[in-house]
C-alpha cells in the first residue's frame, strides 16, 4: 500500500540512511585546483573500476547528449546549504556546453526529509524520464525553504501525473533500492560532502563554482586531469 503524504513526511529513512560499507578515498590536493574564490578544492584520483559503475546505477537523472564527450556527475542532497548554488551553476553549464552530459546522483546524508525528496525525484525519473526529473531538480532547488517529501510531491504533481501515482512509485522497493545504490556509490567513492562531483576518474569535494567547474571540464578534455 502506498504511503499517504502524512506517512511520507513522518516515515524514517533510517534503512536508507544507515551507514553502508565503502572504500572511502583519501582526499587532499591530488591536483592543484582552486574554486571561484581562489581557495584550494579537495580532490582525489578515484578507482576506475568504481567510477565505471556509475553509468549502470538505476535512477540517475541525465541532461545532455548520451554520446557526449564528457560526463560530470553531481552527488547532491536537496537540503545541503550549497546545493542551491550548485544547481544553478550545473544547469548553466549544461546549457552552455553542448558536449557535456550531466548525471544527478542522490546522496541524502543530511536528513530523512532529504531522502524523502530524493525518493520523489527517483519516482519522477522512473515514471516520466530524465527530462521531467531534471525539471523537478531545477524547480525544487530554485525555491527557498526546506525540501521534504510533501514539498517534492507538490511540485511533482504539476508534471502531468497525479501526485498520488508518483507517491506510490516513491514508496516502491525499486526506488528504495535505487536510492540505496546511489548512497553506496557515494560512500565507496568517499564523497562525504554535498555537493561533490565525479569528473572522469577524479572526485571533487564541495562546490567549486561554475568557472572552476568549467576549467576542470576543459582540462579533463585536454589531459584527463582536473588541471593540466
Amino acid at each position: 500500500m502506498p504511503l499517504t503524504r502524512r506517512r511520507l513526511l513522518a516515515v524514517s529513512a533510517g534503512a536508507i540512511l544507515a551507514p553502508v560499507a565503502g572504500l572511502a578515498q583519501s582526499y587532499g590536493q591530488r591536483v592543484a585546483v582552486e574554486n571561484d574564490e581562489g581557495k584550494a578544492i579537495a580532490n582525489a584520483i578515484l578507482p576506475g573500476e568504481i567510477t565505471g559503475q556509475i553509468p549502470a546505477l538505476r535512477g540517475v537523472t541525465y541532461a545532455g547528449p548520451k554520446e557526449a564527450e564528457t560526463a560530470l556527475y553531481e552527488f547532491f542532497d536537496f537540503n545541503c546549504p550549497w546545493c542551491r548554488k550548485a544547481a544553478a551553476d550545473v544547469v548553466s553549464l549544461q546549457g552552455s556546453d553542448a558536449a557535456l552530459r550531466i548525471g544527478l546522483v542522490h546522496n541524502p546524508i543530511l536528513s530523512p526529509q532529504s531522502a524523502q525528496a530524493a525518493k520523489v525525484m527517483l519516482a519522477v525519473q522512473r515514471r516520466l524520464g530524465s527530462a521531467a526529473a531534471w525539471d523537478l531538480y531545477r524547480a525544487l532547488l530554485g525555491r527557498p525553504g526546506r525540501i521534504d517529501g510533501p514539498a517534492a510531491l507538490a511540485v511533482a504533481g504539476g508534471l502531468g501525473v497525479p501526485a498520488a501515482e508518483i507517491e506510490a512509485v516513491a514508496d516502491s522497493e525499486e526506488v528504495r533500492l535505487a536510492l540505496k545504490s546511489h548512497m553506496r556509490m557515494a560512500a565507496d567513492l568517499g564523497l562525504y560532502a554535498t555537493p561533490s562531483y565525479v569528473l572522469g576518474n577524479a572526485g571533487v569535494l564541495g562546490h567549486p563554482g561554475a568557472r572552476s567547474l568549467a576549467r576542470m571540464i576543459a582540462s579533463t578534455r585536454r589531459c584527463d586531469k582536473l588541471a593540466c
